[in-house]
């Protein structure tokens, strides 16, 4: 599974979140790069690039919800926090 082998290679949810996130910005900053920069190419070309990348955020979003739902469930369940909270049931009240 390619999620366990991006996981295995240290890529995590974070990680993937943060691209997604850097994708959306870099897809303006392209927009507007190519609106400024190639001027004979027009808004319609600006158009295309902003859109090409804009298309990979939802893809890494995607990415980081896999690895997110993988490290879920690869945490190890069990009682070994059992201790950190007090019996009475009181968490931070004392």
């Amino acid at each position: 599974m390619i999620v366990q082998m991006l996981h295995e290679r240290g890529l995590r949810s974070e990680h993937v979140y943060c691209a997604a996130a850097a994708s959306v910005g870099l897809s303006v900053v392209t927009w507007l790069g190519s609106l400024k920069a190639e001027r004979g190419g027009g808004q319609a070309r600006a158009d295309r690039w902003g859109i090409f990348v804009g298309e990979w955020a939802p893809t890494l979003f995607g990415l980081g919800i896999a690895l997110s739902q993988y490290e879920r469930d690869e945490w190890p369940h069990g009682d070994e926090f059992a201790d950190d909270e007090p019996a009475t049931g009181t968490a931070g009240l004392a």
